[in-house]
């Protein structure tokens, strides 16, 4: 079975968060061909690097990323080492996915704030480490530090990601890095607008356009699952993303903010207990439903696997390399992916398991 390189899935996605599971569906997704297995960081259960080992042991096939982890919650060398070590361990299978996360997050914990300019830091530092340079008296927006050095030489050292939805994070992407990943939500007219950032960003900085594999991230809700569960995987996660970054996300899509009052006026929000994704009742998740405007979900891929599957498929139609399908298990995803195979597009095939690269 061909593998499809330019599909991904996230890997314990959705609440509560089950470790255990993460072996036994990786194995499946590289069974039916998926191409990656994105991890998203929580300071819980989810430590990215430990998953990323796990995922390097449990699969041969497969490509791993973090999508993403942050630099500021590790010391410059300890990051370098988890590349280092997730590069060598997977067979040159992962891709570092790097973001700015949660401004109030490192707020409350007492961490710098990552800007861009500490990104494009710490993305050359750790090129240098990798490369088996010694960095000496380093004084810069990703910190000072007196000696670097990781001891080693890795070639090819791994991919770096930009995970973001931000115009400025997008160029910056288009400067710098090896690879983009999206948002979930985003609407067609956001993606072109993404793509386009990208792209002209690296035009101007003397780089082929064509070299930075961008990933889309699609909502992945069939008509397969429980009414209640398409509602929270559907509705319940985007108001959880609203809850988070609402004004990154309604302005990378220029929705309008009188609706997102209106969200902010259901029940789920007045009375959230925690993540809305992980508690909200039934009823609350059904006004949701209600209130928040088809727009804003419209370009999800849900009904049967056939209609997922052809939501997919048009991505390509966006200018983006690769799909990650998002909230649902490779279990789930099956039908879909089985679905999009007898409709993959001619160019999405051909591209390299590591989620970073392009071909060469």
């Amino acid at each position: 079975m061909d593998q499809l390189t330019e599909l991904g899935y996230y890997a314990l996605s959705r609440h509560p968060v089950t470790p255990r599971e993460l072996a036994a569906e990786a194995r499946f997704a590289d069974e039916i061909g998926l191409g990656t297995a994105f991890v998203s960081e929580r300071f819980n259960v989810k430590d990215a690097a430990a998953l990323c080992g796990a995922l390097a042991g449990a699969t041969e096939n497969l490509g791993i990323a973090t999508a993403a982890t942050n630099h500021n919650t590790r010391h410059p060398i300890v990051t370098a080492t988890l590349g280092a070590t997730l590069a060598e361990v997977s067979g040159d299978r992962f891709a570092l996915g790097l973001g700015r996360g949660i401004t109030p997050q490192w707020q409350i914990l007492g961490v710098p704030l990552v800007t861009g300019a500490a990104l494009r830091d710490i993305t050359g530092l750790l090129r240098k480490l990798w490369a088996g340079e010694m960095v000496i008296g380093h004084d810069g927006p990703a910190g000072s530090y007196p000696l670097l050095n990781l001891g080693v030489t890795l070639d090819p050292p791994p991919p770096i990601l930009l995970v973001t939805m931000s115009r400025r994070t997008l160029e910056l992407a288009g400067e710098i890095a090896d690879g983009v990943v999206l948002h979930t939500y985003f609407s067609a007219d956001a993606t072109r607008r993404a793509v386009a950032h990208v792209r002209s960003a690296a035009e101007r900085a003397g780089r082929d356009p064509a070299s930075i594999r961008i990933w889309s991230v699609v909502a992945t809700v069939s008509d397969d699952l429980d009414p209640t569960d398409r509602l929270r995987r559907l509705y319940g996660r985007l108001a959880t993303y609203l809850q988070g970054y609402p004004d990154q996300l309604m302005g990378a899509n220029q929705w309008d903010p009188t609706d997102l009052e209106r969200v902010r006026a259901t029940a789920a929000f007045t009375g959230a207990r925690g993540p809305i994704d992980a508690t909200a009742t039934a009823d609350e998740l059904g006004e949701l439903a209600d209130t928040i405007p088809e727009a804003w979900v419209a370009d999800s891929a849900t009904g049967s696997p056939s209609d997922c599957a052809k939501t997919v498929a048009e991505q390509f139609d966006l200018g983006v390399d690769s799909v990650i399908l998002h909230g649902a298990t490779p279990t789930e995803l099956a039908p879909v992916v089985e679905a999009y195979r007898d409709i993959r597009p001619d160019r999405a095939a051909g591209l390299p398991v590591n989620p970073g690269r392009m071909p060469s």
